[in-house]
């Protein structure tokens, strides 16, 4: 049993992600862009005081626990200069990150890390950089029109290391900060339905040929124990598919109850869109209180889950938001 130790309080704020959306109302526990920018001291409101969306996910995830903070890091989305951008207008501090971790190895994902590195290192210090082997192989997707697509390449281990990451590379599960935090293993696959991202492929390098990769086996999620609410589940990109990454939650924390997922459902384009029935269903045995759908997710595959589980239980992210759960 991996004894990943409860938090009193979780702070999410939303760095990077496809959608902006200062306007419509939230829920109690998310406070909206505007509100935020305002409290980290921006004197009016403009297009360079708020944050910009752009494809890819980035999460700074505060735990406390009783006088204790720890900060951690989860994906820094596509963009360096954007990334930083967005930080700096919420006043979201980056040199207290206590580690990184890393979903999986796409550009959208991993493209700012190295800026993200610095900002977080200025001051000297190394930070632990969580990855896994399977993230460093070249990655490309094969467009409707047929054509191959090559995916900008993620930063090496040896490059990461060369920018203040401690990088711990290998493909087992482990707790990150103190065991507030876990970072999963390979996700198993059981679901009947969920079989991966047809369109999606790999190469070893460039005189190699590309080849199929559905399944992207390198993706993992982290999940918090958030006192008195139980297990919330960041799940970035959800490849292995949303249900696959439930389930694997509640097999490895049996004796916590499963509160929320937030993240990427990855039911977008007309492969995965197909999966949206079989989705919704098989998502309503978890009994989830929260779901939090962003990035990758795709309206169609927003429209259903509202259907289903209603505006009490599905809350979409947007970047620049802050989710407080306590």
């Amino acid at each position: 049993m991996i004894e990943l130790q409860p938090v009193d309080e979780l702070v999410v704020d939303v760095a990077i992600d496809n959608l902006t959306d200062s306007y419509s109302s939230k829920p109690a526990h998310v406070s909206p862009e505007f509100n935020n920018v305002i409290q980290a001291g921006v004197k009016a409101l403009s297009g360079a005081t708020l944050c910009c969306a752009q494809l890819g996910l980035s999460l700074v995830m505060t735990a406390t626990v009783g006088h204790h903070r720890h900060k951690l890091l989860f994906d820094a989305g596509p963009e360096g200069a954007l990334f930083l951008r967005n930080c700096r207008n919420l006043g979201v501090e980056l040199e207290d990150v206590g580690a990184i971790a890393v979903s999986h190895g796409h550009w959208d994902h991993m493209g700012a890390l190295l800026d993200a590195l610095a900002a977080i290192t200025k001051a000297g210090r190394e930070v632990p950089c969580h990855v896994n082997p399977g993230m460093f192989l070249e990655r490309g997707a094969q467009l409707t029109n047929g054509q191959v697509a090559p995916f900008e390449p993620v930063p090496s281990p040896e490059t990461l290391a060369a920018h203040g990451a401690q990088v711990i590379n290998h493909d087992d599960a482990r707790l990150l900060l103190d065991g507030h935090f876990y970072l999963s293993g390979e996700i198993t696959r059981v679901s009947s339905f969920e079989k991966g991202r047809p369109d999606h492929l790999c190469r070893a390098s460039a005189d190699h040929p590309w080849t199929p990769d559905p399944l992207i086996m390198d993706e993992r999620y982290v999940a918090v124990n958030v006192k008195n609410k139980g297990l919330i589940v960041f799940s970035s990109c959800s490849h292995a598919g949303v249900v696959n990454v439930m389930t694997h939650a509640r097999e490895m924390f049996s004796d916590v109850p499963l509160y929320g997922v937030f993240g990427g459902l990855h039911l977008s384009g007309a492969a995965m869109e197909k999966l949206i029935p079989d989705t919704m269903e098989h998502l309503k045995p978890f009994g989830l209180q929260q779901i939090m759908p962003a990035h990758c997710t795709g309206w169609r595959a927003l429209y259903a889950l509202l259907n289903t589980f209603g505006e009490s239980v599905v809350t979409p992210s947007a970047v620049g938001s802050r989710f407080t759960f306590s």
